[in-house]
């Protein structure tokens, strides 16, 4: 059996490029459906969120999917870590205040974790995708195929830039 992998993609889809981390996460439910050998859960909401830190149990794996404007386009991979930054006292959270607040509640590390950032530039509420958020959205698509079908930690961590 492969690795046991947790998919967080969120942000708002009244945002223009801000839908860009939930619609990479309903092509993969979409394609999921036909790997019957992938252990895979996605996870898809607004915000991340102290509860979420609870989906990151029994996982070998976690991965958060979003838009960034500051990523270099198409998109970014890097690893994510433990983190008490300035989100955890707020109502969103950081996917770093995610593994921390896994950590403080569990008495244990947390799956690897990476983030897969994709490149957006309008985030302006009733905005549609962009026509550059869209072909980065097709890129990051492609790439995130790869990571699921090698979900292995020492895989993933050749891509992280």
């Amino acid at each position: 059996m492969g690795a046991r992998i947790v998919v967080f993609g969120y942000g708002n889809p009244s945002r223009g490029d801000d839908a860009l981390g939930p619609m990479l996460l309903e092509r993969a439910e979409a394609w999921l459906a036909g790997q019957p050998g992938l252990s895979v859960e996605p996870v898809a909401d607004f915000q991340l969120q102290i509860e979420h830190a609870m989906d990151l149990q029994e996982r070998d794996l976690a991965l958060f999917l979003d838009a960034d404007v500051a990523c270099p386009a198409p998109f970014a991979l890097r690893r994510a870590v433990p983190d008490q930054d300035a989100s955890f006292t707020t109502h969103e959270l950081s996917p770093g205040a995610v593994l921390q607040v896994f950590r403080d509640v569990m008495g244990q590390d947390p799956p690897p974790a990476y983030v897969l950032s994709v490149r957006g530039e309008r985030f302006e509420l009733g905005e549609a995708l962009g026509p550059a958020a869209a072909r980065h959205l097709d890129a990051a698509w492609t790439f995130l195929q790869q990571l699921l079908l090698d979900g292995r930690p020492e895989a993933w961590e050749e891509w992280v830039g």
